[in-house]
């Protein structure tokens, strides 16, 4: 069973590299979840769907349905406040990692 107190943590973590990769390029959700474990993120549907439609209602990424291969596909892609959201992650980000590493 997952450590919950660790499970929370990396819920954050999660959530800058969606808003990262969603700046990128487009994303769906099958596609962040191979992503996401190449990073040892072991993400469900049932995690991943909500997150993402939780930071499309808080205006940090916005979607489109298509259809690929007879299919309906939900697109997303950051929004100019994602993007904003995404720079403060990045500089409080590097900020942590320098404290962190200290000795």
């Amino acid at each position: 069973m997952k450590d919950p107190l660790i499970h929370d943590l990396y819920i954050g973590f999660i959530r800058i590299h969606i808003l990262y990769h969603a700046s990128r390029d487009r994303v769906y959700g099958l596609a962040l979840m191979t992503e996401l474990a190449r990073h040892g993120y072991q993400v469900g549907p049932g995690t991943l769907y909500p997150m993402l439609h939780a930071l499309e209602e808080k205006g940090l990424l916005e979607s489109e349905k298509k259809v690929v291969n007879g299919k309906r596909r939900r697109y997303y892609r950051i929004t100019a406040y994602g993007a904003k959201a995404l720079e403060t992650a990045r500089a409080h980000t590097a900020e942590l990692i320098s404290e962190i590493n200290e000795e």
